[in-house]
C-alpha cells in the first residue's frame, strides 16, 4: 500500500467530510487524521495520488471565472 501523505488540513469536520467527497468524486482514496483530540483533521491521501488531489481541490476551491467590482 502506498504511503499517505497531508494533502490538506480541514477546518472542521463537515469541511473534512466535503473533500474527502471530492476526493471520492475524483476517484481518489482519501482518510482523515487528527494528532490529538484539539488538532485540525488533515486529509491524507496515497502518495502517488497527491497531484491528482491538489488538482481536485484546486479546481473546486477556484473562482469560477473573473469577478467585477
Amino acid at each position: 500500500m502506498a504511503r499517505m501523505v497531508q494533502v490538506a488540513v480541514a477546518g472542521d469536520p463537515a469541511e473534512a467530510e466535503e473533500l474527502q467527497e471530492l476526493l471520492r468524486n475524483a476517484g481518489i482514496d482519501s482518510e482523515l487524521e487528527a494528532p490529538g483530540p484539539d488538532d485540525p483533521l488533515t486529509v491524507m491521501v496515497p502518495e502517488d495520488s497527491l497531484e491528482a488531489a491538489k488538482d481536485a481541490i484546486e479546481a473546486l476551491t477556484e473562482p469560477d471565472g473573473p469577478t467585477v467590482d
